[in-house]
């Protein structure tokens, strides 16, 4: 059913969640793990023209050790793996790299921000959901215990 499935980074800590459930699934399934880091353009775009290369070198540095900190995971279970790097604007970067690789399943994370801090950031896996034509599992990597005592008030519990 997944001969495919991709993985987006950003590298943060909880991604190493999403990477064990990306990787669980694709040890069931025989899939190939393809792993993402999108660098956002429009942060970029904001730097100054004599910083622009050093930034660049090392948003590139970041998403290699990103990738390869997944893809390690993967090789641990003898899963095959892609790595890419890619320049834009996340979401549609990785909507984009699903379509053109005939990817079967995107295993993301996310931070489970609630109300006003959501609707001022946006989220990449929010949108990602919402216009993906190819299945999406999220895995909440932000704090758990903040989120279930935020959600016991909103219950009234």
């Amino acid at each position: 059913m997944y001969d495919e499935i991709l993985v987006p980074t950003d590298g943060s800590a909880g991604i190493k969640r999403v990477a064990d459930h990306a990787v669980a699934i694709a040890g069931l399934c025989e899939a190939t793990v393809h792993v993402l880091y999108v660098v956002d353009e429009t942060a970029y775009a904001t730097i100054p023209d004599d910083t622009r290369e050093r930034v660049r070198e090392a948003f590139e540095g970041d998403g290699h050790s990103a990738t390869k900190t997944i893809a390690e995971r993967a090789y641990e279970r003898d899963i095959a793996v892609r790595r890419e790097l890619r320049w834009g604007d996340p979401a549609v970067a990785i909507i984009a790299y699903s379509i053109e690789n005939e990817i079967d399943l995107i295993v993301m994370g996310t931070r489970g921000k609630t109300g006003f801090e959501r609707y001022l950031l946006g989220s990449v896996a929010e949108k990602v959901v919402r216009v993906s034509p190819i299945p999406v599992l999220t895995i909440h990597t932000g704090d758990r215990e903040a989120l279930l005592a935020e959600l016991d008030e909103l219950i009234g519990g």
